[in-house]
Parts: C-alpha cells; structure tokens; sequence
C-alpha cells in the first residue's frame, strides 16, 4: 500500500501542476495568459521532478504506465505489481486534475472556449492524423522510456535518483516532439484528465473527445515496449 500510494501522490503531483501549467497559459485572466508553449513544457518538466522527487524512495516513481510496462519487459520489476501501479496512476492522475481545476475553477467559468477547457486536462492534435498522432506519441514515449531504463536501478525504477534528469529528458521531449499531440506519453496522464473532464460539473465543457482518447493510452505503451526490447537486445542489464 506504501507503494500504491506513493505511485498515486507522485502521479497526482505531475497533473496537478501540469494541468495547472496549461490552466494558466491558456484560461482568460490568469497571471500567465498567453505565456506559451515553453512555460508549459517547464510546467510538466517540474511537475515530473516533484513526482518522482516525493516518489522515487518508496516505489521507485513509475508514475506513469507506459513507464511499468517497459520495466517489467525489461525485468526490472515484477509484473504482478503491475496492476497495481497502472491503477493507482490513473487514480493519481484524476486527483492531481481534479485540484488543478478547483484552483482554477473561476477562470474555467471565465472562459467561453470549450476546446481550451478540454485541453487543459487532455491532448489534442492540432492536425488530427491518427497513423501520425500514433508514431509521434512512440517516438516520444521511446525516448522517455530508453532514456529511464538505463537511469533505473535494477529492481525497483528510478530508485534512489535524483528527480533532475528525468525531468530534463521529460522537458526535451516537449520542447522536441511535444508540439503535434501535447504530448502525452503517459496513457495515466490523458486517461485520468480525460476522464475527469467529464465527470467534473465545468460550465460549458465540450465532449470529452473519446475517440482520440486511443492515441495517447495505446501509443505510450507502444513505444514503451519498443524502448524495452531495443534495451534488451543491446545488452540492457
């Protein structure tokens, strides 16, 4: 249960300051409206660092389901517990999104823009292409997931780490290949916002864009795979 909750506070941590980021570039009258693209990518880097920061001691801070997989193919961690962590990523992340919307709840009734309202919990693709939304998604979650296998001590996750690294690789991925889809390659980051985005009482949401909601839970966990295996072949240990 240490681990169960510390895979969901660290994944919590994660969304709610990147979806806070987003509230504040995006949402009318806020202090950082129309700030952009690269105070988002640092929002989500440090909302990483603090995750596997309060995490990485107890359960090794996954924190992110593609993240699992890749490791328990890896056999770096045991896959009867990986259910459990997928779980309590998600249920992280509807947490984290859901205290992102309550500390700005006022500017959500502020805005009129259904789309932005959405973005703020989940990912959009400005050009929707799903084969292209897909391998953006792989690559992305390729890279974060290679770049973790060879940080990971080798049985827990990012163990004792320091959070910075993961964090700069997260920020490079948003700054590099972040810009056609938002950039999930977390399926417990969309999937959870998503899903609170429709349970939520917001003034004026939209649809809560299910029939994208595919791309950024199956491509992350492709990619994650793939990262898994190449380690494998190349002699990961």
């Amino acid at each position: 249960m240490n681990q169960f909750f510390a895979e969901f506070f660290g994944t919590a941590m994660i969304l709610v300051l990147g979806c806070g980021v987003v509230a504040n570039v995006l949402l009318p009258k806020t202090k950082g409206h129309n700030s952009g693209w690269i105070v988002i990518t640092f929002g989500w880097a440090i909302g990483v660092f603090n995750g596997v920061l309060i995490s990485a001691s107890v359960s090794g801070a996954h924190l992110n389901p593609a993240v699992t997989l890749a490791l328990a193919i890896a056999h770096k961690f045991s896959w009867a517990k990986v259910p459990m962590y997928i779980l309590a990523q998600i249920l992280g992340a509807m947490f984290g999104a859901g205290l992102a919307w309550l500390a700005y709840k006022k500017h959500f009734d502020a805005s009129d823009d259904a789309e932005t309202k959405l973005a703020v919990f989940a990912t959009i693709p400005n050009i929707r292409s799903y084969w292209y939304n897909v391998i953006t998604e792989i690559i992305g979650t390729y890279v974060l997931a290679l770049a973790v296998l060879y940080m990971a001590e080798p049985e827990v996750g990012l163990g004792a780490l320091n959070a910075l690294p993961v964090a700069l690789v997260v920020l490079g991925i948003g700054l590099g290949v972040g810009g056609p889809t938002g950039y999930a390659i977390n399926p417990a980051r969309d999937l959870g916002p998503r899903i609170m985005h429709f349970l939520l009482p917001i003034k004026g949401k939209r649809d809560s864009d299910w029939q994208y909601s595919w791309v950024p839970f199956f491509a992350p966990m492709v990619g994650a795979a793939l990262a898994a295996w190449m380690f494998l072949i190349f002699g990961g240990s």
